[in-house]
């Protein structure tokens, strides 16, 4: 199963196949509005999802609609007809039957964490939407105003989950409780959002943007409620049944792990690898630190030698967010049309510091339209402003150019090759995120880490994602601790000296990153993990080529995996065998 999206030749007529995967994409828009957001699609702004069983119902009669339409398709002999299709076809039966597995499972329903959960998605939509607009911000209101109901589906599926025995750990009840009490705080994200500049510089005097207003901040008012009666229900309701124990299991993690990979790996495997990874970059560090700070240097040495350059440090976000950007449009600039083929509007990318304070560093993709850019957000601490740029600059080309950005911008705009669910509503996390590293990566090959302290950085990220693929499966599937990390069995205890010792970050960070990981199965080692299989399948594609006697084409072997959009990981590897 190959796909070939280089060719400059006319558009590609689109098929059956595509109708009912475009069908299947506005269909789910209407079921899940919030995502229709989230991918770009414009129309549901105002719209709110259902989050109640009845809800995820919906979305599961959805999906097994659509996957009887496929077998309908291929019986009748109208799909595949060309290579594109197949990977469509492959890659909608992997991830629409992982959705229904997960769905009779009860997974979603039970879902809350610190970080990918309803209870911050339901702020976080708010970040992405427009608010350029009278319009904009009489979407912003509907949705505001609409969120009690949301909370209320969300409250009766998480008691529908505990009635079937699937209630989240009590560390991820109580981080919920706590982010649901400053949702509902007086000064509350809600209560700023509809009273700030931002507002004031779309609307005026007049008595329609009057009453908009006074929608505004009757929406506050109720969302800063509901989010209450949110709090309330997780410390009365759930928090008395939530297990104390963080492992789900080998059954559910091998489930999460193909959610996030679309790909089985052998779990037992990669936890030896991941042990051998760590250690190979760790050899790495040492040796790059001996270059910085001298010989018998320790990484330690060279960390504080780093971080006293006055050169490498950035103070305030307004600093560091232009710092960013330049260092993004750089990397734009240099790439393209030697590495990589950057046009139009994939040649922008906007940096921005989030209004929250969690620590994350995240990308959005653009819009349909590119009227929304494709983005890169740093959520700062409080407690941080100061900035080491020797830390982050494999960050950016992990966020931007040829990471997130690249790669989500150039699906967006396929629009000759590519379905819609292609192009914006599939997204794989060993896909993205591998890919993401497989690009801090290829920099550091492509010269862009020469410096030593830069290159320092990239490995401190590389053993970062290393050490997740052993703390994640080690404490979810409660495997031996080597003695080195305190011996007995992995859990939470052990995992905090073991992240400290192998994540140069302030400590608020590491402690929020270890209860993600607690809370979120199978998603933190995809990254490695698909860096790992991503550089499999280029290795698997060289060796074909020399094997045929032809010299291997990397550009053109980034052009074709970007031109197949986000797919399960094994999808990607038969497509590009």
């Amino acid at each position: 199963m190959t796909q070939d999206t280089t060719s400059s030749g006319p558009a590609r007529t689109p098929s059956a196949l595509d109708a009912v995967a475009d069908t299947y994409v506005a269909r789910s828009a209407e079921i899940n509005p919030l995502m229709a957001t989230s991918i770009g699609l414009s129309g549901y702004d105002h719209l709110m999802t259902d989050l109640s069983p009845a809800g995820h119902e919906a979305q599961a009669a959805a999906d097994r609609e659509v996957l009887a339409e496929l077998d309908a398709l291929e019986r009748d002999g109208r799909a595949p007809v060309d290579d594109v299709d197949r990977v469509t076809l492959a890659a909608m039966r992997e991830r629409i039957g992982l959705q229904l597995e997960l769905h009779a499972s009860g997974e979603p329903l039970a879902s809350l964490n610190n970080i990918a959960s309803p209870v911050q998605e339901l702020r976080d939509v708010f970040d992405i939407m427009p608010t350029g607009s009278v319009e904009a911000w009489e979407n912003v209101a509907a949705r505001l105003n609409a969120i009690p109901d949301a909370i209320e589906g969300y409250t009766a599926s998480l008691a529908e989950a505990a009635r079937r025995g699937r209630v989240a750990a009590i560390r991820q009840v109580r981080e919920g409780i706590t982010q649901a009490r400053e949702l509902a705080a007086s000064d509350s994200f809600f209560r700023t959002f509809v009273t700030g500049p931002q507002v004031d510089a779309v609307l005026d005097d007049s008595s329609a943007c009057s009453l908009v207003r006074a929608e505004l901040e009757r929406g506050a008012e109720a969302a800063c409620a509901a989010y209450g009666g949110l709090a309330h229900f997780l410390e009365t309701e759930l928090a008395p049944q939530a297990p104390t124990k963080d492992a789900v299991g080998r059954e559910r993690y091998a489930l999460f792990s193909r959610q996030f990979l679309g790909a089985t790996v052998d779990l037992d495997e990669t936890y030896e690898w991941g042990l051998e990874e760590l250690d190979r970059i760790v050899a790495e560090q040492e040796a790059v630190a001996r270059e910085i700070a001298g010989d018998g240097a320790t990484v330690e040495d060279a960390v504080r030698a780093l971080d006293a350059d006055p050169a490498r440090r950035l103070e305030g976000t307004d600093a560091l967010r232009a710092w960013m950007q330049e260092t993004a449009d750089e990397a734009i600039a240099g790439l393209a049309g030697t590495h990589f083929d950057i046009e139009g509007p994939v040649r922008t990318i906007e940096c921005m510091i989030a209004p929250t304070q969690t620590g994350g560093i995240y990308y959005t993709p653009p819009s349909d339209d590119f009227s929304r850019p494709g983005r890169m957000w740093w959520s700062v601490p409080a407690d941080v402003t100061e900035f080491n740029t020797w830390r982050e600059k494999t960050t950016v080309y992990h966020e931007g150019v040829p990471g997130h950005h690249l790669q989500c911008a150039a699906a967006v705009v396929a629009k000759d090759t590519l379905n819609t669910w292609r192009r914006l509503m599939c997204w794989v996390s060993g896909h993205g995120e591998g890919w993401a590293l497989y690009a801090e990566r290829l920099m550091a090959d492509l010269g862009y880490l020469d410096d030593p302290g830069d290159r320092l950085g990239m490995l401190d990220a590389q053993r970062m994602r290393a050490a997740r693929v052993v703390l994640d499966i080690g404490v979810h599937l409660e495997k031996p601790c080597p003695e080195r990390w305190g011996g007995g069995v992995w859990d939470a205890e052990k995992a905090w000296p073991f992240l400290l010792a192998n994540v140069n970050m302030p400590e608020s960070f590491v402690r929020f990153e270890l209860t993600r990981y607690l809370g979120w199965p199978g998603q933190a080692p995809s990254y490695k993990v698909g860096q790992r299989l991503w550089e499999a399948t280029r290795d698997a594609a060289r060796a074909a080529a020399e094997a045929r006697g032809e010299t291997f084409d990397l550009k053109a072997f980034h052009a074709r995996a970007l031109g197949l959009g986000s797919v399960g990981l094994d999808v990607l590897r038969d497509a590009l065998a």
